[in-house]
């Protein structure tokens, strides 16, 4: 009797019950055509900013950038009630300044169907005491 026996404590990836039923199409078609073409602008927008300012300040400049958003990245409020948010990225990114879609048509997590994330479970994995999917608003 030198070994004993656990019952590991693990999550379901696949938990219907806590995530709701996953579909195939949602992985393989976007929502919309539109949000691909901007994300394709977005990410074009990006790596000619970072040339600008290569050829401008020096190749160390924009890793440096690059380094600041890789660690303010990392700091965020833990979801559950409130959303969480990256002010220090979006600060950063100038993301605050923005005027983007969502803050004029509706924002999904302002509707009645919308279920609030489980504070719990989102902890759990977090601190790799549970397995499965990530909740957002703690990843």
């Amino acid at each position: 009797m030198d070994s004993v026996k656990m019952i590991p404590v693990e999550g379901r990836a696949d938990d219907p019950l806590r995530f709701g039923i996953h579909g195939v199409k949602s992985d393989i078609i976007e929502p919309h055509p539109l949000e691909s073409a901007h994300r394709s602008a977005k990410a074009r927008q990006e790596e000619m900013k970072k040339k600008i300012l290569a050829n401008t300040y020096g190749a160390a400049f924009p890793m440096k950038m690059e380094l600041d958003r890789q660690i303010l990245s990392k700091f965020h409020r833990p979801g559950g009630a409130i959303s969480s948010s990256f002010v220090g990225l979006e600060a950063f990114t100038g993301d605050l300044e923005g005027f983007g879609f969502e803050d004029y048509l509706n924002d999904p997590r302002d509707s009645e169907s919308f279920r609030p994330v489980d504070m719990h479970h989102g902890m759990e994995v977090r601190l790799g005491l549970s397995k499965g999917p990530p909740c957002p608003s703690f990843m």
